[in-house]
């Protein structure tokens, strides 16, 4: 296995912009960076139990494969769609009650978000299982990889308390943004702009 290939793969499926890192961004924008961390717990918890899951799962979820596609393109992006609007409808005043950023809200996320379900479902058959195939190996793997999504979350968390007080400045712009590109994600991985 090249090594150098997929660790440059894995960081960057995990902090390109997705529907992840965009919530991590908005809960640093109206939270703050102890609610973020609180989300990004989460996140990495769902990241993690997605990846244990796809490595001894990844058989039964190949056979499966087309039906598992459609219907988590569909429920993923709705579920962008439904957190688009909370984003784009937040005041942006520390405090608001609509609370994104949450250690549960994260958790969810990693479930129903179609970049990382076909991420954990590639990983394994395209770069690990054709070398290692001992479930300590596919252990370690799965945790190699939630330490760089870990990495990448938290790389988010800090770049977005640095620009923290621009966000505030022009928090309407920086949620329409942040909604926009969510209903974008949403809207390619449906695929209605196919």
């Amino acid at each position: 296995m090249n090594m150098t290939f997929f660790l440059s793969y894995c960081l960057m499926m995990t902090i390109t912009p997705g529907p992840t890192n965009i919530m991590i961004l908005s809960t640093v924008h109206h939270h703050g960076v102890t609610k973020a961390v609180h989300f990004c717990s989460g996140a990495i918890v769902g990241f993690g139990i997605s990846l244990v899951l796809a490595a001894f799962c990844n058989a039964l979820l190949s056979a499966f494969i087309p039906n598992i596609i459609v219907v988590m393109q569909w429920v993923g992006s709705l579920y962008m769609l439904y957190l688009a609007y909370q984003i784009a409808t937040m005041d942006g005043k520390s405090g608001s009650k609509k609370e994104l950023g949450s250690f549960k809200k994260g958790l969810l996320l990693q479930f129903v978000n179609p970049k990382t379900i076909l991420f954990c479902m590639t990983i394994f058959p395209s770069f690990i299982l054709p070398y290692h195939t001992a479930h300590i190996e596919l252990m370690f793997f799965a945790l190699v990889v939630t330490a760089i999504g870990a990495f990448s979350f938290f790389t988010w968390v800090f770049f977005g308390t640095l620009l923290a007080k621009w966000m505030q400045r022009y928090r309407k712009s920086v949620n329409g943004i942040m909604a926009t590109f969510l209903v974008y994600t949403a809207l390619m991985i449906s695929g209605i702009l196919d």
